[in-house]
């Protein structure tokens, strides 16, 4: 189990962390959501050893995690940490930066290996491509390959799809953190994507000011969120008599004491979202066609 126990840490003055206490278990996936500059990015360093602490400890398996004053080499071969920068070899080739860190005693057992990380990632066919001529999705893929090449007990994720396409970024995300889960990987993430989160996190955990605001299962905090930061996270909400309420709870009925006015309808797909006007106020909410702007229609809870 990871503990984190009452961490501290900022940059000169300025605390960018305060006070934070969380665990994770073996194998478990937390998803670290927060805005720019919340600290997301630097609790991953934290847990990785790359910086030292202010306050606080950081423990996985009785093991104390330890910053640059204790340790000549940052990081620890338990844990790999995969970063916004990918920090690649660009003049060899995919399956050469994928199988860095794995035996040459065993050629056979390598190149398999190799073989079955190319295809979580969906590489195969640019194994023998040059890093350097790759695109900055297809080096993302690259590096989160490399990371999880030796089975490491904790995975460290910083954006890990931040660069790939959607056209690759549904499919490679449902086969990283499903290859994750089945070797019991503890994965944590630090994410802006939502999809990061429904579907595959555990537990996710919202940094604000420098603190937690809140810690639980992705399925309570959508739910049942407590602060528009919360709900803005997962989708739009409006704030109606200080509750708040998802675009997708309310709907058109034919009367009601909230009738607003149409100001613009938005294409999602499968839905419209629909902006409207509430005694001064934005309204939005779903539908399943187009309305006209300036339409006056009557909306209520689902």
């Amino acid at each position: 189990m990871l503990n984190v126990k009452n961490i501290t840490f900022g940059y000169r003055k300025t605390n960018v962390l305060n006070d934070v206490s969380f665990s994770v278990s073996k194998g478990e996936h937390l998803s670290i959501i927060g805005e720019s500059g919340s600290g997301k990015s630097t609790l991953l360093k934290l847990l990785y050893g790359e910086y030292d602490l202010s306050e606080g400890q950081i423990i996985w398996n009785e093991k104390k995690i330890l910053g640059p004053n204790y340790n000549l080499v940052v990081g620890y071969d338990f844990i790999k940490y995969v970063s916004q920068e990918f920090d690649l070899m660009p003049f060899t080739s995919v399956e050469e930066n994928v199988g860095k860190f794995l035996s040459n005693f065993f050629p056979k057992e390598k190149k398999n290996r190799i073989n079955e990380l190319l295809e979580v990632v969906e590489l195969e066919d640019f194994a023998k491509f040059k890093v350097k001529n790759l695109s900055g999705g297809q080096k993302q893929r690259v590096a989160l390959a490399r990371a999880i090449a030796k089975e490491p007990e904790i995975i460290l994720l910083d954006e890990p799809f931040s660069h790939i396409d959607n056209f690759k970024k549904q499919s490679l995300r449902r086969k990283l953190f499903r290859h994750l889960k089945e070797k019991k990987i503890t994965c944590i993430v630090a994410t802006h994507d939502k999809g990061d989160v429904l579907g595959y996190a555990d537990s996710m955990l919202v940094l604000h000011d420098s603190m937690i605001e809140t810690y639980g299962s992705p399925q309570t905090l959508f739910t049942n969120p407590k602060t528009p930061l919360i709900a803005s996270f997962f989708d739009e909400f409006n704030l109606i008599d200080d509750t708040i309420v998802y675009a997708h709870q309310l709907k058109v009925v034919d009367k009601s004491e909230i009738e607003v006015v149409v100001k613009q309808s938005y294409f999602k797909g499968h839905y419209f979202l629909i902006e409207s006007f509430f005694n001064n106020e934005i309204i939005f909410f779903e539908h399943s066609n187009c309305l006209a702007n300036n339409t006056k229609v009557c909306i209520d809870f689902k």
